[in-house]
C-alpha cells in the first residue's frame, strides 16, 4: 500500500507536468498557427489586390461599370475570393459574389474606412450580405494621388478553419503521440525511482523486526545507492551493538543472579521493576513482578526509608529485621533513570556474634566486679597491717586491682550505652555551668602540672538538649584524656552555633595524636601510646564511651592533632527546642 501510494504521487507528479505541458503546447499553437493563417491569408489578399489595381482602375476611370462587374464575377470565380469595387461614397460599384444594385452602402465598414483614409483596411467580422463570417482586406485606389474608390477582396472564414482544422487535427496527434511516450517512460522512470525506495522500506521493516542480517544491494550509482550502502552499515552496526548489549545484559543477569545479596529495584511509586533470586528467597514469594515493595515487605521502617529516598533523592542505609533474620539495607536513587536499587545484606549472624560478645562482656564484667572489690578491700586491710617492704607490693597490687575495676566499670558503662532502647532522661543544659563542673573535678590534677584551665564558653550560650549525666560522663572523658596527655600549657574549652547546632570545643597543648591513629582513636581498647596509657591507668575504652554518648544524642564528634602541638575535639549537639 505504501508502496502503490508512494509510486501514484510520483507518477502522478510526471502526469500533471506533461498533460500541463501538453495543454499549454496545444493551446498556444493552435493560437499561433491560426493568427499565422490570419496573417498570411491577409498578406495573400493584399498581395492580390495590389496585382488586380491595374486591371480595375482603367475600367473604374471609364465608369464601364457593367464590364468591371462582369469582370470582378469572372476574376472571383477563378480565384475562389470575394471582389468588391467601392467609390468614395460608399456606394458598390461591382461585386463578384451579388449583384452591385441590391447591396447597402458599405462607407462605414470598418475596411472601407480604413482604406479611404489611404492605408489598407483589414478586419474579420460577419457579413449581412453573405451572412457568414469573413476575412476583408481594403485597398485605396488612387489616381494622381487622389483616392477614387476602393477594392474590398475577402474570404470565407469557413475556408480558413477548414484548412486550420486539418492542420490542428495533425498537431494533436503528433502531441498525442508525444504525450502517450510521455507517460510510458514517466511511468517506468516512476517505476525505477520507487524500486529501490521499495527495497529500503521493507528491509528497514525487517531490520525493526529484529532481522539485523537484512541488507539492500542496487545496482544504481546515484544517492538512492549510497543510502542503501549506509542502510548496509548501519544495520551492521545495529547487529554488532545488540550483540554486544545482549552479551553484556545476559553478563550482567549472570552477575546479578549470582549475587549473595538481594537485590531490587523500583520505580517512584514503589512498584518492582527487577529484582534477583536472593530477594525472592528474602521476602519469601516467587509471584513478585509488577508487585510494589509493600505487598512483599510489611516492616515500617524499611517503608519510612523508601520514603526518605523519593524525598530527598539521596542514598540511606539502615538495618530491617525480615522474617526474623537482620538485614543492612542500602538504598540509592537512580537519578538517571529515575528509579530506587536497594540492596538486602544479611548481617544475622554478625549481629549474633556481637550480641554474644556483648553478653559475654557484660556477664564476666559482673562477675569480675565482686572479686575485684574483695581483693581490693582485702589488701587495703593486708596494707595496715603490712610492714615497710611488703606495703610496696600491696601498692602495685591495689593499683593494677583498681585498673582493673575501671575497666569493668567503663565495659559496663559501654555495654549500657550500646542498648538501643537505652533510657535517658533529656533536659535543658547549660553547657558553661556543666564545664564549670566537670574543671572543678579535674582541679586537684590539674594543680600538679603547669597547665591552665579556660572555659571561654559565654554565659548566655543558648542551652542544648541532652541527659546531664551521660553528657557530664562524655567531657570529663575528653577532660581525662586532655589531662593525662598535656604536661605544661593550656586546655580551653570554646562554644559556638551554627545551622541549629551546638559546637563546643575541647583544645589542648599536649603531645597530640600521630594522624595515622586519628581514624583508629575512637575503638575499643585502643591506645596510641600503650606503655603511656598502662602507667597512666588507661583502659583504652573513654573514647569509644564519647563516641557511642554522641550518638544517643543524635550529634557528631571530629578531632583535629598535630602531633606535639595538640589536639582539639569538637561535639555537635542539638538545641533545645
Amino acid at each position: 500500500m505504501m508502496k502503490r501510494s508512494l509510486f501514484l504521487k510520483v507518477f502522478g507528479g510526471y502526469l500533471l507536468i506533461v498533460i500541463s505541458l501538453a495543454a499549454f503546447f496545444l493551446f498556444f499553437t493552435f493560437q499561433s498557427t491560426q493568427n499565422f493563417y490570419h496573417t498570411t491569408l491577409s498578406h495573400h489578399l493584399e498581395n492580390l489586390g495590389t496585382t488586380l489595381k491595374g486591371e480595375i482602375k482603367p475600367l473604374l476611370e471609364k465608369e464601364n461599370l457593367a464590364q468591371l462587374d462582369s469582370f470582378v464575377k469572372n476574376l472571383g470565380n477563378q480565384i475562389n475570393t470575394r471582389i468588391t469595387v467601392i467609390d468614395v461614397q460608399g456606394k458598390v460599384l461591382a461585386d463578384s459574389e451579388e449583384n452591385p444594385q441590391l447591396m447597402e452602402n458599405h462607407k462605414f465598414r470598418p475596411e472601407i474606412l480604413r482604406a479611404l483614409e489611404g492605408y489598407t483596411g483589414q478586419t474579420l467580422r460577419f457579413s449581412k450580405t453573405l451572412q457568414e463570417k469573413m476575412l476583408y482586406i481594403g485597398l485605396p485606389l488612387k489616381e494622381n494621388g487622389e483616392i477614387k474608390g476602393v477594392l474590398r477582396l475577402s474570404l470565407f472564414v469557413k475556408d480558413i478553419n477548414r484548412l486550420f482544422f486539418n492542420l490542428r487535427t495533425e498537431i494533436a496527434w503528433i502531441a498525442g503521440i508525444i504525450l502517450i511516450l510521455s507517460l510510458v517512460g514517466a511511468f517506468f522512470l516512476s517505476r525505477n525511482l520507487i524500486r529501490p525506495i521499495h527495497k529500503l522500506t521493507s528491509a528497514s521493516r525487517r531490520l525493526a523486526e529484529g532481522d539485523y542480517k537484512t541488507k539492500v544491494f542496487l545496482k544504481n550509482r546515484d544517492n538512492l545507492k549510497e543510502l542503501a550502502d549506509s542502510f548496509n552499515n548501519m544495520a551492521d552496526r545495529i547487529h554488532y551493538s545488540f550483540a554486544q548489549i545482549s552479551y553484556q545484559k545476559e553478563k550482567l543477569n549472570g552477575i546479578v543472579s549470582s549475587i549473595q545479596d538481594g537485590l531490587v529495584t523500583m520505580d517512584q511509586e514503589g512498584k518492582i521493576i527487577h529484582q534477583n533470586k536472593r530477594f525472592r528467597e528474602i521476602v519469601q514469594s516467587t509471584e513478585i513482578k509488577d508487585k510494589h515493595y509493600w505487598e512483599l515487605i510489611r516492616e515500617p521502617g524499611f517503608g519510612r526509608m523508601m520514603t526518605r529516598v523519593r524525598k530527598e533523592h539521596t542514598e540511606i542505609s539502615e538495618e530491617i529485621t525480615l522474617n526474623n533474620r537482620i538485614y543492612l539495607c542500602k538504598a540509592t536513587f537512580l537519578k538517571s533513570w529515575n528509579e530506587i536499587m536497594v540492596t538486602f545484606h544479611d548481617i544475622t549472624q554478625i549481629r549474633n556474634v556481637e550480641q554474644i560478645k556483648k553478653d559475654f562482656v557484660v556477664n564476666v564484667s559482673h562477675e569480675l566486679r565482686t572479686p575485684l572489690t574483695a581483693i581490693k578491700g582485702y589488701v587495703e586491710t593486708l596494707e595496715e597491717e603490712a610492714d615497710e617492704k611488703n606495703r610496696y607490693y600491696f601498692n602495685i597490687i591495689k593499683k593494677h586491682t583498681d585498673r582493673l575495676i575501671n575497666i569493668v566499670n567503663d565495659l559496663l558503662s559501654l555495654s549500657e550505652l550500646e542498648e538501643k532502647e537505652i533510657e535517658m532522661e533529656t533536659k535543658k543544659i547549660n553547657i558553661r555551668d556543666l564545664i564549670d563542673n566537670v574543671v572543678k573535678i579535674y582541679n586537684h590534677k590539674v594543680s600538679k602540672k603547669d597547665i591552665q584551665v579556660k572555659n571561654q564558653i559565654k554565659p548566655e550560650f543558648p542551652p542544648v538538649k541532652g541527659d546531664a549525666f551521660r553528657l557530664e560522663q562524655l567531657f570529663l572523658n575528653l577532660m581525662d584524656n586532655a589531662v593525662k596527655y598535656t604536661e605544661k600549657g593550656q586546655i580551653s574549652f570554646q562554644a559556638y552555633q551554627k545551622n541549629n547546632q551546638a559546637y563546643i570545643q575541647i583544645q589542648d597543648s599536649g603531645i597530640g595524636i600521630p594522624s595515622q591513629a586519628l581514624s583508629r582513636i575512637f575503638e575499643r581498647f585502643y591506645v596510641v601510646d600503650k606503655s603511656r596509657s598502662r602507667k597512666m591507668g588507661g583502659t583504652g575504652l573513654g573514647l569509644s564511651i564519647v563516641k557511642h554518648i554522641v550518638r544517643l544524642h543524635n550529634g557528631d564528634i571530629t578531632v583535629k592533632s598535630t602531633p606535639g602541638e595538640g589536639t582539639q575535639f569538637t561535639v555537635s549537639l542539638p538545641f533545645s527546642s
